[in-house]
């Protein structure tokens, strides 16, 4: 790809002028990446929520040989930052036996780390649900299990859908980390191509309206999604 004449030289330190044409010749290659960023957040997002749950009921365990280990994991994860847990993956992971490859090893970081975010909300919104229905399941031979299925989550569903939504939200954010280890994501592919022209405002502008689109898009679904969990457990 070559830049308009007219964009200026990055060298001499002009401002560089946006470029229709150049924009919309990159479109179809950034939006080649798109699928791979989508298919990055929506599997770490469901591990986040499968693996959140499961700290949750760990941390609610009555062995302290089960509570303590799960919030001791859930803490470490929390206080380190998610760019570290990404290279410790990829990079450190082969070295102990587990070689991923750079969408397995970004997407297994996005949910692991998010998950221990997560486990706080269904903390919160378990603990939200009035302690009558707990008595009330043992009163009736629930299982552990039944209790959780059928009486406390559909409760809690409604607390915690609007705090599972903004973590969405902020995965979106935080999936172009994952082009630190050349997940080919749009982001990667806007960095390639602002490195092979020079010309960086267009692609990365692109970017950020697509990430912008796909936040707003994120945060409607999830807000229709909680009115319509309201009025059926109304």
């Amino acid at each position: 790809m070559n830049s308009s004449p007219e964009s200026g030289d990055v060298s001499t330190g002009e401002v560089s002028i946006w470029d229709w044409d150049f924009a919309l010749s990159i479109v179809p290659e950034i939006m080649a990446g798109l699928g791979v960023t989508l298919l990055a957040v929506i599997l770490g997002m469901l591990i986040a929520l499968t693996l959140g749950l499961a700290w949750t009921v760990m941390r609610r365990s009555a062995s302290r040989w089960i509570r303590w280990p799960a919030g001791a994991v859930v803490e470490f994860v929390r206080s380190t930052p998610l760019l570290v847990q990404i290279f410790f993956l990829f990079y450190v992971g082969p070295v102990i036996g587990l070689k991923l490859s750079p969408l397995v090893a970004g997407v297994l970081a996005l949910g692991l780390h998010y998950s221990c975010y997560t486990s706080e909300v269904y903390r919160a919104g378990i603990e939200s649900v009035a302690k009558g229905q707990w008595e009330a399941s043992r009163a009736l031979n629930l299982s552990a299990l039944q209790t959780y299925r059928l009486i406390i989550l559909p409760q809690a569903v409604t607390a915690i859908l609007p705090a599972l939504g903004n973590y969405l939200i902020a995965m979106f954010k935080d999936a172009p980390l994952l082009s630190a280890i050349t997940v080919m994501g749009i982001l990667q592919r806007a960095k390639i191509i602002g490195n092979e022209t020079f010309r960086y405002l267009e692609p990365f502008t692109i970017v950020g309206v697509i990430f912008l689109v796909l936040s707003l898009i994120s945060g409607l679904a999830v807000n229709r999604l909680e009115h319509r969990m309201k009025r059926r457990f109304a």
